[in-house]
């Protein structure tokens, strides 16, 4: 098989807890080191990070670190693309770790799928026991509506979206690249962009890696929150929703607040029959199958669900109101 040269493109920031694994990972691969780069774009760092990944420049001059002034991963994923010399880009994030043969696989299989990007499935972890707790919930079907790159697959298939794709280089050409406007969901908003223009995505379950989940409920409320803030903006961009699993959570929202509202007025408990009772089932029947691996998550679950599909909700009705002005206006690019 012929070897082509490969770009991988990590946007960081802050990972100084993290970027010896992600980036001890990646110079560990089975791919020959001489046909493959790493650019870090670092988003200005406060921390040890550009220390720890200078340390590592001294012993392997195929990374390169450049600035991201702006500080968020489109931004610093456009400026690393634009001088990528790879004829296949792949995203590594600092969170995360890759095994020794992804890019090797992430290659054979865009050479024989002839796929625009190929890319697999995460196993989310967490180290302390809020974090695997949270890790559960990311990887179950009721806390992320059964996305497979989250939830796993059997057998490989054609997606609307993954994380950590590898893609061949001219994609980036025919579509353009990360729209630098989206804090979050950027690479969503592009998979959904390239899928609009013909491409096609496919996810292999050979092809995995962990990522670290957050270890708290309020990181973990930002992050979701943010999710859904920018789904808007991509179904905005887009003009068509990618995936109607997306608009679960907002439903749940509303339909809390009016049945909550409803009963606070009537004081009748059969405001609460729609909704609030079948997710309180759901909910907890979910948390003890989850808990029977780990029984000491069993308070915690409940909660980081909740807090999963509320934070997401709440954030894309803000989103609704933030950006209402765009409904109609915003054409496909």
């Amino acid at each position: 098989m012929n070897m082509p040269f490969v770009t991988v493109i990590m946007p960081i920031r802050n990972e100084e807890a993290y970027i010896e694994k992600s980036l001890g990972s990646v110079l560990a691969q089975d791919y020959p080191p001489d046909r493959m780069e790493i650019i870090i774009a670092d988003g200005m760092s406060t921390d040890q990070t550009r220390d720890i990944i200078r340390s590592y420049q001294q012993q392997h001059s195929n990374i390169v670190l450049i600035d991201n002034p702006q500080q968020i991963v489109p931004t610093g994923f456009n400026r690393a693309v634009k001088q990528a010399k790879g004829e296949v880009i792949v995203r590594v994030d600092g969170h995360c770790e890759i095994p020794l043969n992804y890019i090797q696989t992430c290659v054979k299989q865009l050479a024989e799928t002839k796929a625009d990007c190929v890319g697999g499935t995460l196993n989310t972890i967490g180290e302390t026991r809020m974090a695997k707790a949270i890790a559960a919930a990311q990887s179950s079907p009721f806390g992320v509506g059964g996305v497979s790159f989250r939830v796993g697959s059997n057998k490989g298939k054609y997606v609307d979206t993954l994380a950590f794709g590898a893609y061949h280089r001219d994609v980036f050409d025919r579509i353009g690249l990360f729209d630098e406007e989206l804090v979050r969901n950027q690479d969503d908003e592009f998979n959904f962009r390239l899928i609009q223009a013909g491409g096609k995505i496919w996810l292999d379950p050979s092809i995995k890696s962990i990522y670290y989940s957050r270890a708290s409920l309020r990181t973990l409320w930002k992050q979701y929150y943010q999710y859904g803030l920018y789904k808007v903006r991509v179904i905005q961009k887009r003009g068509q929703i990618p995936s109607w699993r997306h608009l679960v959570p907002v439903c749940f929202v509303v339909g809390l607040i009016v049945t909550l509202s409803g009963f606070v007025i009537t004081q009748h408990i059969g405001w609460l029959v729609p909704v609030v009772i079948p997710y309180v089932i759901a909910n907890l029947i979910t948390s003890i199958i989850i808990a029977r691996q780990q029984w000491g998550s069993l308070f915690w679950l409940p909660l980081i669900f909740f807090v999963l599909h509320f934070s997401y909700g709440w954030g894309f009705l803000v989103g609704l109101w933030k950006w209402r002005h765009y409904f109609g206006a915003t054409k496909r690019s």
